[in-house]
């Protein structure tokens, strides 16, 4: 009978498989030709979580990618380099945390009661907050301490839907849970006006956690190992940022970056008095000719 369980199983899951498969190869044919950034960009794991940000309706897919590569015709993400953008970093408003959650994600730790800047640019902002994630892993779990926060520290609801929906559209499911720990009551009134901009999906993925209710530490705990986890959203580690090393390590990312598209192939050049990757132009995507 266990024999007769675990073959049902398994042949399920290669029913899975391969519709998956099916999907994916629908949506590269409904995309049409694709060449240089764009098709590097549309790997299978890229198509698999656009499928299922729009619950595998491959034309609602096709529109979602289409709308993301000309997003990155434009703005060029992959390009931004941390020595851009580290000045805004000094605060420790974001850093990538030491430790994972228990599913073994990456963890970014986000302190908005830190922002200085009144005039963030979203895609600045994404660069910061979307890190190259380890291979095999494709999301990662948010930890966001309000110490601090006030009205003045706060970013514009304008910039906020913006980065909304930097993340929500051009980096589908790349987000698996956002943790917003003891959230002051004046957030709440910026809560309800961002929230208009979140899909249910992606609603559903932002937990409010309070310290002294007994269901919220219960949920940090089936998250994260509370030993490693920092006081600061009720573990018992020390919450300290090195600027320095989370210099070193985003600079890590960006050889990764460039390695990745092949920048550290291309010869560098002198831009605007510094040194950078020449970077030859995207090809817009094009239907291939049919015979």
């Amino acid at each position: 009978m266990f024999l007769l369980r675990r073959q049902s199983h398994n042949h399920h899951e290669d029913d899975s498989a391969q519709q998956e498969e099916k999907y994916r190869i629908s949506v590269r044919a409904a995309l049409g030709f694709l060449s240089g950034r764009s098709l590097k960009y549309c790997n299978d794991a890229c198509l698999r979580r656009y499928l299922e940000a729009r619950n595998w309706n491959v034309e609602k897919s096709k529109k979602m990618l289409e709308e993301s590569l000309r997003w990155r015709t434009t703005y060029k993400p992959e390009e931004i380099r941390w020595h851009e953008v580290a000045h805004e970093g000094e605060t420790g408003k974001v850093s990538k945390a030491n430790f994972h959650d228990r599913l073994g994600r990456p963890v970014l730790i986000m302190r908005p009661g830190m922002q200085v800047s009144t005039n963030v640019s979203p895609c600045t902002k994404e660069k910061k907050n979307v890190l190259n994630l380890p291979e095999g892993q494709e999301q990662m779990s948010w930890l966001i301490d309000f110490t601090g926060f006030s009205l003045n520290t706060n970013v514009s609801v304008k910039t906020a839907r913006d980065i909304i929906n930097i993340l929500q559209n051009h980096y589908p499911e790349r987000l698996a849970l956002a943790f917003l720990y003891n959230p002051p009551r004046i957030f709440q009134a910026f809560w309800k006006a961002v929230r208009y901009f979140l899909d249910p999906k992606t609603s559903q993925k932002v937990k409010f956690v309070y310290p002294k209710n007994k269901d919220s530490v219960e949920l940090m705990k089936k998250f994260f190992d509370i030993d490693n986890l920092p006081s600061e959203f009720g573990g018992k580690a020390t919450l300290e940022y090195d600027h320095e090393e989370f210099s070193r390590l985003m600079a890590e990312d960006d050889v990764k970056t460039a390695k990745f598209w092949g920048f550290d192939k291309k010869p560098c050049q002198i831009t605007n008095g510094q040194h950078g990757a020449e970077v030859a132009p995207e090809p817009i995507p094009v239907a291939r000719p049919v015979n």
